[in-house]
């Protein structure tokens, strides 16, 4: 580890406004798993060995008083945690960016130039250090293995700034970006989002993005997509298709979660899904409290529904206040129409609460439930390289 800092090519201050940015250590009590040695020594060689994937995590440093952030986010500039990524075991994330608060022209998201904008500017300061790189290919991720870094797997989590001209696919894909969502809540050219009243499902424009996407390389997410949209695109696509942060609706009934024919689906086409844990959406009735015990609620569910080979994290972590941040933008980030079961809300995920801590406790809770280490591997990022390499080129 370098000790680079994001953007410290620039001068702070006069490049660009400067922010107190939220730590990457300590920001919230440590979690404690409880583990006796041998299986703290256990879940420590296993993450230490294995290819660990996030399908879905925001490793930037938001600012300290997340009030700021469409401010901080007006420069196009969020801050790569360079610390927190180099003490995470973490082999690659998947970054979505800034998607829909990447509000850096006006106050509306999805804008082409604000994601060409953010795109470019994360992959300036990338290329001023060596200790993170930009996956395209599998061989990139054997490659941060190999060389203890940690890839960067840039996505979009809807393909809403195309609008209307597929052969944006190929410009997003020229520019690095690897993984795409159909639709964020709302309802866009190619379908609808988990929020409308009425759910049309995938349109003509949408079939043909599918096979454009399929014939690119691009990893397709039905993580906001509407339950109809998403069974669309795995009738649809050729390739396997990922749900790279949700849950399961009949553990938690909202309609972020997905409900058990869409499950089912993706695990046909031989994709993977990922188990969110953004607070107060992957609750469960046995641990109402969001915590890692909550999420791993939805994930022995997912596990019994469509096999051990079909499951992953993609957690949706990020450095800073996460629960304020979805009271900041509560105006962008729409989770659907229909009611959510009453909770009690918590400041932060015990357990799962930045991308520094996840896997290491993710590894631990398996450990300590008794999971062997083939599965263990299989969870923390096999089963999301089986599914890349019929995907990638």
């Amino acid at each position: 580890m370098t000790g680079y800092r994001a953007y410290s090519y620039l001068a702070a201050g006069v490049d660009y406004p400067e922010f107190e940015l939220a730590p990457e250590f300590g920001r919230v009590p440590a979690y404690s798993a409880g583990l006796p040695p041998d299986q703290q020594e256990r879940a420590g060689r296993l993450l230490a060995d294995s290819v660990v994937i996030s399908l879905h995590d925001h490793p930037v440093r938001f600012p300290a008083r997340m009030e700021e952030t469409p401010q901080y986010n007006r420069t196009g500039r969020q801050h790569t945690a360079y610390a927190g990524l180099a003490a995470s075991g973490m082999t690659v994330v998947f970054d979505n960016m800034m998607d829909g608060t990447a509000c850096v022209t006006g106050n509306a998201p999805w804008r082409w130039t604000d994601i060409i904008t953010d795109l470019g500017m994360r992959q300036a300061d990338l290329a001023h250090q060596q200790d993170v790189l930009v996956v395209r290919r599998l061989a990139d991720i054997e490659d941060a293995h190999r060389t203890n870094r940690v890839g960067i797997v840039f996505g979009l989590e809807a393909a809403t700034p195309i609008e209307n001209e597929i052969d944006r696919l190929d410009v997003l894909y020229g520019l690095g970006v690897r993984q795409i969502g159909i639709a964020y809540s709302d309802s866009n050219a190619l379908g609808s989002g988990l929020s409308e009243a009425i759910d049309g499902g995938l349109t003509t424009f949408g079939r043909r993005a599918v096979e454009r996407m399929n014939r690119l390389g691009l990893a397709i997410d039905v993580s906001h997509s509407s339950d109809r949209t998403s069974l669309d695109v795995c009738d649809r696509s050729g390739q396997p298709v990922f749900m790279t942060h949700a849950g399961a609706r009949a553990v938690w009934d909202t309609p972020r979660m997905k409900p058990d024919d869409v499950l089912r689906a993706i695990a046909r086409t031989g994709g993977v899904i990922g188990m969110s844990a953004a607070p107060h959406t992957t609750l469960s009735a046995a641990h109402p409290l969001h915590s890692i015990d909550s999420v791993m609620d939805h994930f022995r569910y997912c596990v019994d529904l469509v096999g051990i080979e079909h499951v992953a994290f993609g957690p949706d972590t990020l450095y800073g206040d996460h629960v304020q941040l979805h009271t900041v933008f509560a105006g962008l980030l729409g989770h659907g129409t229909r009611s959510s079961p009453p909770f009690e809300k918590v400041p932060y995920v015990d357990g799962l609460e930045n991308p520094t801590e996840n896997f290491a406790n993710i590894c631990g809770w398996m450990v300590r439930q008794g999971f062997s280490d083939v599965e263990i591997r299989a969870v923390l990022g096999g089963n999301i390289l089986r599914a890349l390499a019929n995907v990638w080129v």
